[in-house]
């Protein structure tokens, strides 16, 4: 192991110095940090622009009502009072943009209609936003033609149909589903974490693939061999790319997770810090270990990674396999695509997390089978590798074609 470790340690450093790795790391980080920005003042420019100046006339007594129905619904206007007649809104208007007149009296109460003149950009939009102030205006209207107040409430409560429980069981699930309901981000945060983190570390398992065939290329495999086993040097550079990811997802996540709380309301941090973040990112690590053993074993069959064969590459999409099976697992996480994705091993890690995102109780028994499949399938890869590893590493000249690699397995 110690052997394992010291190759590990070379891996890490000589990519850390390596201007293409540096690069790289931050690059994807910065651009996303470059486009949220670019996105937030185009946003916050468009919001500005899309004020709309609605100028009240309140005969009434509604104008507050209005004002904090405006603000519940997000309605973006800038409304203010006005003591022109509608006669001189009427000649207004038509040198304003994004401006409206509302004239609340009692006539229009009367007549059950609220005189409105609008600028010529102002569009249907703003015509069904103004349904928002409808209860206010309506409720005054009720009060008027001599309703109480108890049938005011009455009026202006909507119905509501609620579906009945038939059995005391029935009513504590549904009130454990409707409570799991009322916070969906207690399951998508945590899944997402692991999500990048999972991401981060296979793509930088995938320079597994590199590394072993630019080792081949400049032919030093026989003096890193003559020191330490085959083994020993496939485990060295499973530890040390694992690293390597790690890194990459906490700066991913350094520029992630800032520019969440930046642009949003939600507590991201205390959604990341639950126990249930531990299950997700131990699904993740395990399916970095499974590709890992794949991508070093298969790198070694590789002359020169610029020559990758049909095989070599196929084998490089499997990590993003899983998203073949991302619809019918989000539209139906307990279906039998979703089942079936969860105990296929290069698709467990994936499909395992898009389903405990998307499922609102977790399906302890299924997710214990899936760990025992990938812990399983993790045994027998890295055996596999481990072959193939030795044997291919020294191998000069040709990519390996399928058959070879399959008698190597038998040897």
């Amino acid at each position: 192991m110690r052997n394992a470790m010291k190759v590990a340690k070379w891996e890490i450093k000589k990519n850390l110095k390596n201007k293409s790795y540096l690069i790289g790391l931050f690059i994807t980080p910065i651009i996303i940090l470059v486009f949220g920005i670019i996105g937030s003042l185009i946003g916050e420019s468009a919001e500005e622009e899309a004020l709309v100046n609605v100028m009240i006339q309140d005969e009434l007594g509604v104008y507050e009502a209005i004002e904090e129905m405006a603000e519940v619904h997000d309605l973006g206007w800038t409304i203010n009072r006005t003591d022109l007649s509608e006669d001189e809104a009427k000649k207004e208007i038509k040198d304003t943009e994004e401006t409206a007149y509302l004239f609340i009296n009692q006539k229009a109460l009367d007549n059950g209609a609220i005189p409105v003149y609008m600028s010529e950009d102002l569009d249907e939009q703003f015509t069904m936003q103004l349904q928002a102030i409808e209860p206010p205006i309506k409720a005054l209207q009720m009060e008027s033609i001599g309703l109480s107040e108890e049938q005011l409430t009455k009026v202006a409560s909507p119905i509501v149909f609620a579906e009945q429980s038939v059995s005391d069981k029935d009513d504590e699930k549904d009130k454990g589903e409707n409570q799991a309901e009322k916070d969906p981000l207690e399951r998508i945060i945590p899944g997402v974490f692991a999500g990048i983190i999972l991401f981060s570390i296979v793509i930088a398992g995938m320079y597994i693939f590199q590394s072993a065939s630019q080792e081949k290329k400049d032919k030093i495999a026989e003096i890193i061999l003559s020191s330490i086993t085959p083994n020993e040097l496939m485990q060295g550079k499973i530890i040390g790319y694992f690293v390597l990811g790690i890194l990459q997802a906490v700066v991913l996540l350094a520029f992630a997770v800032p520019m969440a709380l930046w642009k949003t309301d939600i507590p991201v941090l205390e959604y990341i810090f639950v126990p249930e973040t531990l299950i997700l990112v131990l699904i993740a690590v395990l399916g970095y270990l499974l590709f890992a053993a794949l991508f070093v074993g298969i790198g070694a069959t590789m002359a020169d990674v610029s020559t990758t064969g049909n095989f070599q590459g196929l084998v490089m999409m499997l990590p993003f396999l899983p998203f073949m099976f991302a619809t019918p697992v989000f539209m139906d996480p307990t279906g039998i695509v979703a089942k079936v994705g969860t105990y296929f091993p290069f698709t467990t890690p994936g499909v395992l997390l898009m389903r405990l995102i998307a499922m609102e109780e977790w399906p302890w028994m299924e997710i214990g089978i899936a760990f025992v499949v990938l812990i399983v399938s993790i045994l027998i890869m890295m055996k596999l590798a481990g072959k193939i590893f030795k044997v291919g590493i020294l191998m000069y000249g040709k990519n390996a074609t399928p058959k070879e690699i399959w008698k190597w397995l038998w040897a």
